[in-house]
């Protein structure tokens, strides 16, 4: 029998990685094993992924050597960041810089990095119709991901760039709910005009992953973008409206507006929401639906994912 080929799953008891570590391990017939890595084996959420059958192991992207040591004998990884810890784009960017040279030494046959676009390569830094971040962005949890790409293909890696869309899981942990006005009625804020946003349940990215690697052996730099569903404002209103048996209502504010909310990362968001309004064809038409539903035959748009979630998202 042909031994299994090991997976190393990055950020494995988070959502994208672990969505990947339960996707290969649900499966009967998987010629995959896994590795899961995390910074704490003692975690309840390592400890799970332990008991379902993964060989759970200890390192941090923020060491080269533990990288290295988790992706030795491994047939391919999954390799994820984490800005909203830092909010370091530079960071992010040195991390991808050891990934790709430890891929390189292991001979990993194929590697998926969960990554964004730059969106620098639209809005150039003296371009002000949006505001320049952190003096070299301006999408900076965007644009340090975007530009890392080119670590992994020029190291000749054979590397899927996996283009993720918004998680829909941001109204349950990201403060993004709806939130209760004076009037009654519950508002949910994006300045995306009447835009089409392109979301998806997070545990679906991970099982998005596994359709990848079971495709084959990868290709140096393959794009592919995976997606739920693309909503405009006021169906995602109705939507949660439905779901949540409250009345939503959808509130367009201005770009100016969501940057001043003032919360840790308000501005590098409003930057998001404006770059995926005003370049919305370019965003969306490379997150396909059709593409998503065949490597991820259990894909759920927002009414399945909602039945499922609706519980969860706080309501105040």
């Amino acid at each position: 029998m042909e031994k299994s080929k090991i997976i190393t799953v990055f950020g494995a008891t988070g959502a994208q990685g672990g969505g990947l570590v339960r996707a290969i391990l649900s499966d009967p017939n998987s010629e995959f094993k896994v590795r899961a890595v995390t910074r704490n084996a003692n975690s309840d959420k390592a400890k799970a992924l332990a008991k379902l059958g993964a060989e759970v192991v200890e390192a941090d992207i923020d060491d080269a050597a533990s990288i290295k040591k988790a992706v030795e004998g491994a047939y391919g990884a999954f390799f994820v960041t984490f800005f909203w810890e830092h909010f370091s784009a530079e960071k992010e960017y040195q991390e991808v810089s050891d990934f790709a040279k430890a891929a390189k030494e292991a001979g990993l046959k194929h590697v998926i990095w969960s990554t964004l676009e730059d969106t620098r390569n639209w809005v150039p830094l003296e371009d002000d119709r949006m505001p320049t971040l952190q003096e070299k962005y301006k999408v900076p949890h965007f644009d340090g991901k975007g530009a890392a790409d080119k670590l992994l293909v020029d190291a000749g890696l054979p590397v899927t760039l996996l283009r993720t869309s918004f998680f829909w899981d941001n109204f349950i942990h990201f403060g993004m709910g709806p939130q209760k006005g004076e009037d009654g009625n519950y508002y949910i804020a994006f300045p995306m005009d009447d835009k089409k946003l392109a979301g998806m349940g997070a545990e679906d990215i991970g099982k998005c992953a596994y359709g990848i690697f079971k495709k084959g052996n990868g290709e140096i730099g393959e794009m592919i973008g995976i997606v739920g569903e693309k909503l405009s404002g006021d169906e995602m209103a109705a939507k949660l409206s439905k779901a949540l048996n409250i009345n939503v209502i959808y509130n367009n504010v201005s770009p100016d507006t969501y940057r001043s909310f003032g919360f840790p990362g308000a501005d590098d968001l409003g930057n998001m929401f404006q770059f995926k309004r005003d370049f919305n064809k370019d965003f969306n038409d490379i997150r396909s639906r059709d593409m998503s539903l065949k490597l991820n035959p259990e894909l759920q748009n927002f009414d399945q994912w909602l039945a499922e979630n609706a519980p969860k998202i706080p309501i105040s």
